[in-house]
Parts: C-alpha cells; sequence; structure tokens
C-alpha cells in the first residue's frame, strides 16, 4: 500500500513545528519557492518553530550563514545540529576528546564547546558527513582507534541524501561498515534520536504531542517524529521518490508538495 494522500491526522492542536532544512527551505544552492513567505506566515499567525537537520558539514553558525545566503533570516540559535546533541553527550559523561571524522567547518562547534579533537586516545570516534573525506586511511584511522578503547558516536545514519547530481551516500553506510568491522553499536546523535528531537522541543517549551515535524525523508524526518508523538508531515521535495516512500511502509499524516503549502493551512 502506498502512501495516502489523506490525512490521518490535521493541524489542529498543533503548537509548535521542527522544520528539517536541506530539501524542505533548499535544494542545493536553490531555495525552494514560496518556503520564506510560509515561515513569515508562521510568525505572523504566532506559531513557534525551531529547525533540526542532520548536517555535519557545517557548523552551527555556518548553517546560519548558508541560509542567509539564499535569502532566509533564520538566528544560529533557532538550528540544531548533531554536534550540538554530540557535545551535550560527552560533557555529560565527563569524557572530553575524540577522533572526528567530517569535513567543513563542523570541528569549529566541539572546539568552542572545549572539546579536544585527537587521533592520540580519543575517548570517542565521532562519524559525520564526510563526503570525499570518507578514505580508506580515515576509515581505518577511525577503526583502529575504535578498536583501542574509543566508542563511536553517529552524528546521523541517514543512508544517502540528494545533491544536484542526484542521490549520493550520506553517513549511515560508513557508520554500519565501522560497526560491522569492530563489533561495537555507534549511539546515535542526529535525527531520528529522540533525545535530539527532545532537545529541539524542549528550547521551544512544547510536548512532543503538540508539535509536528516536517522533512523530505519519511523514516528520519517522518517515522522519527511520529514515534516520539510528534505529528509526522511529509514533503514532496529535496530526496522525496514515491517508490521509496511506498516501499517504507511508513504512513505521513500528512503529504505536501512542499513546505509552502502549510502556510494556506493554518
Amino acid at each position: 500500500m502506498g502512501v495516502s494522500e489523506k490525512p490521518s491526522r490535521t493541524l489542529e492542536g498543533v503548537k509548535a513545528f521542527l522544520i528539517d532544512l536541506d530539501g524542505v527551505l533548499y535544494t542545493g544552492k536553490n531555495p525552494i519557492p514560496r518556503v520564506k513567505e510560509c515561515l513569515e506566515r508562521l510568525d505572523e499567525l504566532g506559531y513557534p518553530y525551531r529547525f533540526v537537520s542532520n548536517s555535519t558539514r557545517r557548523c552551527r553558525s555556518s548553517v546560519a550563514g548558508r541560509l542567509q545566503g539564499l535569502g532566509y533570516s533564520i538566528p544560529a540559535r533557532q538550528i540544531f545540529t548533531p554536534p550540538l546533541s554530540a557535545i551535550k553527550h560527552m560533557e555529560g559523561s565527563g569524557r572530553k576528546s575524540c577522533y572526528l571524522l567530517t569535513t567543513g567547518d563542523v570541528h569549529r562547534d566541539f572546539e568552542q564547546a572545549g572539546i579536544s579533537i585527537t587521533e592520540s586516545c580519543p575517548d570517542w570516534a565521532v562519524i559525520g558527513d564526510a563526503a570525499q573525506e570518507f578514505t580508506f586511511d580515515r576509515l581505518n584511522i577511525a577503526l583502529r582507534l575504535i578498536l583501542d578503547g574509543a566508542d563511536i558516536l553517529a552524528l546521523e545514519m541517514d543512508r544517502y541524501w540528494m545533491e544536484p547530481q542526484g542521490l549520493v551516500l550520506s553517513t549511515g553506510p560508513f557508520v554500519a561498515a565501522l560497526e560491522y568491522a569492530t563489533g561495537k553499536k555507534a549511539t546515535l546523535m542526529g535525527k531520528p534520536s529522540p533525545s535530539f528531537f527532545q532537545m529541539a522541543l524542549s528550547d521551544l517549551g512544547v510536548k512532543a504531542e503538540d508539535a509536528a515535524m516536517i522533512g523530505d525523508d519519511i523514516a528520519v524526518d517522518v517515522q522519527g517524529g511520529q514515534s516520539l508523538g510528534m505529528l509526522g508531515v511529509l514533503v514532496r521535495t529535496g530526496k522525496y521518490r514515491r517508490d521509496l516512500a511506498d516501499a517504507s511502509g511508513v504512513q505521513p499524516d500528512l503529504v505536501l508538495e512542499s513546505l509552502a503549502d502549510l502556510a494556506g493551512m493554518l
């Protein structure tokens, strides 16, 4: 049975929104039409919202800067990414050194929080979307450190995401390879981890049952949100593909062509 066009729940009772970024506000370097106006409508109506992204290539401030370059005015404090969850997890454990297998400037979030980034006996092997940095050498460094005692923190476990040239591998397949090779299980920091969603919900001051999660990934966003009690809203932008959505077995509470369509439903 495919994804139903008819909503199983309505937006009645929803007080706040969690919103994915990549594939929902933009694809590649292109903002999705009328989404900016939708966010402005949410502001006008007094709906609070936070952005929850599995982006692990950029630090929080760089994510906000990129959004500004796409025409969005979104402060960094409204953006929640897996590195923030990982830092909170490390601080809570009292173990604050890591080997960081990522790319871009995401290391700045860790450095600013006082986390030591090292290849010498780290407490954690932190795996994010390293893109071309997922080299044989770097994966082998992670392998040896994990076998020597480092625990695995997966910033996200997405299987793939959308680039202009098409779907590309994300972090999940590489984390799975390290789990298989080492016999250790990774702890997930980003979506669909309940603790990650809860971090943003707590910032909003709302319960899960009073919020909706909006995203283009039917498993990570929709099912992840529903498992915590949120309304799960699927948008047909970004990496959405009907065949994959139909095969998932997940039934969204609401399906929109774009986030822009939300404005007319409030």
